[in-house]
């Protein structure tokens, strides 16, 4: 598979995560890191002019890379290192979140979070992919390719979700379902139709939203809900750009013309009627400003359940007729 590429740099808060593409805004921001650091030296030197200028020059590379990103930079941007994760959404957006663990047949799966908590006073179920952010978390999390019992576990709390009449929340993050032999000799595949299943035959009212990437059944496993939700630069698709290149043409380096023929961003899918909205990142990505996009997804959150409250909708009914609907009008 193709390697994500990334280079690191120091900036004013520690150690940063540069794309290959944001080489430029390295250079600029390396710049403006030697400028202060010569002010902050003691040198008889004003910079504070050449900092500015430097500074709206960053701000003008952002927004204009930020502005043409092609489909395969969008990968290597929902794939980004700093990027929020499941478990910084779950502990700024809920109060009293009490997890579950384990599916009661084989073991636990931390590839899978989830529990239940309070969004701003109501219960709700939360279930969510987390992949770490170091390399203790994310072999503890398995990077967040969860295997069968992570999803039985999953349906575990749909469950309870179900019989006690509370809203079901995913956030979904992963490359795909854990691929390995042991995961295949435990029932992989009917795990995650299984999974899928009691998404679609839920009561109650369900939203997921596409935090980074929603890779092939791994994802639609918990993301097969009432509404389906994207950040501005999140992915989304049947499988990763590298397997899809790998399979078509025998040739991994071809993840990028893989990337552009799935469509496979926020903006293509909102076009095909697979999601239903977007929520936007801040300029340069989620990982330059986490909390700005975590407020917003729990604004779009507040709304989504005060629409559920209002309705009279036969919830199920009304996913089992969305889902059916795509592809329909193409």
């Amino acid at each position: 598979m193709a390697a994500r590429r990334f280079f690191t740099a120091v900036d004013r808060q520690g150690m940063y995560n540069y794309l290959d593409f944001e080489k430029p805004i390295a250079d600029l921001e390396g710049k403006i890191l030697e400028l202060k650091t010569l002010s902050e030296g003691g040198e008889a030197v004003d910079v504070a002019e050449e900092i500015a200028r430097l500074e709206r020059r960053v701000k003008d590379a952002l927004r204009d890379i930020y502005g043409k990103l092609t489909p395969w930079q969008k990968v290597q941007v929902a794939r980004h290192v700093d990027r929020p994760h499941c478990v910084d959404y779950v502990k700024s957006l809920f109060t009293d979140f009490t997890p579950l663990a384990g599916d009661r047949a084989f073991g636990e799966d931390e590839a899978i979070l989830g529990g239940f908590a309070r969004f701003r006073g109501q219960s709700v179920a939360v279930i969510g992919q987390e992949k770490g952010s170091d390399t203790k978390t994310r072999l503890r999390h398995n990077f967040g390719s969860a295997r069968p019992e992570g999803y039985r576990k999953a349906v575990r709390i749909m469950d309870l979700a179900d019989r006690y009449g509370i809203p079901l929340i995913a956030l979904v993050d992963t490359a795909g379902a854990y691929p390995g032999v042991g995961a295949e000799e435990r029932g992989q595949a009917q795990a995650i139709a299984v999974s899928t299943a009691k998404c679609l035959s839920l009561k109650v009212p369900s939203l997921s939203i596409i935090i980074g990437e929603g890779g092939s059944g791994g994802a639609i496993a918990i993301a097969a809900t009432n509404r389906v939700y994207m950040l501005e630069h999140a992915v989304y698709s049947v499988i990763s750009p590298e397997g899809a290149a790998s399979i078509l043409w025998r040739d991994t380096t071809r993840s990028k013309d893989a990337a552009t023929s799935m469509r496979i961003t926020a903006q293509d899918l909102l076009d095909l009627k697979i999601i239903d909205g977007i929520v936007p990142e801040p300029v340069g990505g989620a990982q330059r400003s986490p909390d700005t996009v975590v407020t917003a997804t729990g604004e779009l959150i507040a709304r989504t359940l005060a629409e559920f409250a209002q309705s009279n909708a036969d919830f199920r009914e009304q996913r089992r007729e969305k889902f059916l609907a795509i592809g329909r009008s193409l």
